[in-house]
This record gives structure tokens, C-alpha cells and sequence, in this order.
């Protein structure tokens, strides 16, 4: 690998080279992205295992689609939006099949009377209250109906007859304020 490329430059030069048939260019770049894959998943994940697992699947689908891949854009991009597919992926199944995750605090009222509910330990939704009551009002109601209520963007959308698309922007402006004013 030369000296003057970054990691990702010298994958994407790799990966124009395998599309057209270096085979030597495809390998090192399998062995390359691995490691990198690896420790972008055992960051994000508490069982390494699955993180292997993902690994080795995130291989498969970059071997799969190597021919989709275009190769006078950056590669990391590309590579992962395979990586969050692929750890998506797991997580839904992983969580379809867990019997216990079906219990909520719903389940639960006396949950709900002792914590959600109880004024005394409700310091930080009075924050989060506060600081959403300085934003407009159009927001506010948008970031309550998804975030709050639970409502889809699409329906969100349809209520307040706006696109979905600004729906979900306005949704994750709302959330990156609250973030701020919350620091």
C-alpha cells in the first residue's frame, strides 16, 4: 500500500481493480476492509460474536455487489451502508426471536404510577418539555406525534398534510436542538 493514499482511497483504487478482473486487487482488499469492518461492529455491538458474524456476512454481500459499486466514488460510503445494512439486518432478526422483549412498561402499571407518572421523578421530562416549549409549535407537534405518541412519519404527515420527507427532517432537527439545549 503506498504511503500517500488514506485507507479508503487506496480500497477504492482496489475495488476499481477488482471490477475488472485483478484478482490480487480483490483479495487484498477482502483483507483490508476486514479488520476495519470488525472493529466498526464490536464498537457498536456487546456480543462479539455477532460481530464476527456480521463481519462475515458484510464479506459476502461486498463480494455479491462488488459490481455495483462505482468505482470513481469513495469507497468507505459504500462499504458502510453494507456494514449498518447487514448490522440492521441482525439486530431485527436477533430481536424478532427473543420471547422476552415482548413485555413493555404498558405491561407494567405500577411501573408507570411509581416512575413515568410520579411529578417527583419527572425532573428531566420537565427539561425536555422546556426546552421542546422553545422551539415553533409546528415542530413541537411533530416531534411529539413520532417521538411521543409514536406515530409514522407517513402518518405524521398525512395529519398535518406536509411531505414525509420534511416530516422526518423536522423530526431529526427537533431531536439534534433538544440535544443541544439539553448539554
Amino acid at each position: 500500500m503506498k504511503k500517500s493514499h488514506s485507507d479508503s482511497q487506496q480500497w477504492q483504487e482496489w475495488a476499481g481493480q477488482a471490477q475488472n478482473g485483478d484478482k490480487r486487487a480483490y483479495a487484498d482488499l477482502l483483507r483490508a476492509i476486514h479488520p476495519y469492518i470488525q472493529n466498526v461492529l464490536y464498537k457498536s455491538l456487546s456480543q462479539n460474536d455477532a460481530a464476527q458474524d456480521i463481519a462475515q456476512e458484510v464479506l459476502m454481500s461486498v463480494h455479491k455487489s462488488l459490481s455495483t459499486y462505482q468505482a470513481d466514488r469513495p469507497f468507505k460510503p459504500w462499504l458502510m451502508s453494507i456494514v449498518n445494512f447487514r448490522k440492521m439486518d441482525y439486530l431485527r432478526k436477533y430481536y424478532s426471536q427473543r420471547q422476552d422483549v415482548t413485555a413493555t412498561i404498558d405491561d407494567n402499571p405500577e411501573y408507570i404510577e411509581s416512575n413515568v407518572t410520579n411529578p417527583t421523578t419527572g425532573g428531566e421530562l420537565k427539561d425536555v418539555e422546556d426546552a421542546l416549549a422553545t422551539l415553533p409549535t409546528q415542530q413541537q407537534d411533530i416531534f411529539r406525534k413520532i417521538k411521543v405518541e409514536g406515530y409514522t412519519a407517513k402518518e405524521v404527515a398525512n395529519q398535518m398534510d406536509m411531505n414525509e420527507s420534511a416530516v422526518k427532517v423536522s423530526a431529526h432537527r427537533t431531536m439534534k436542538k433538544l440535544k443541544g439545549l439539553l448539554k
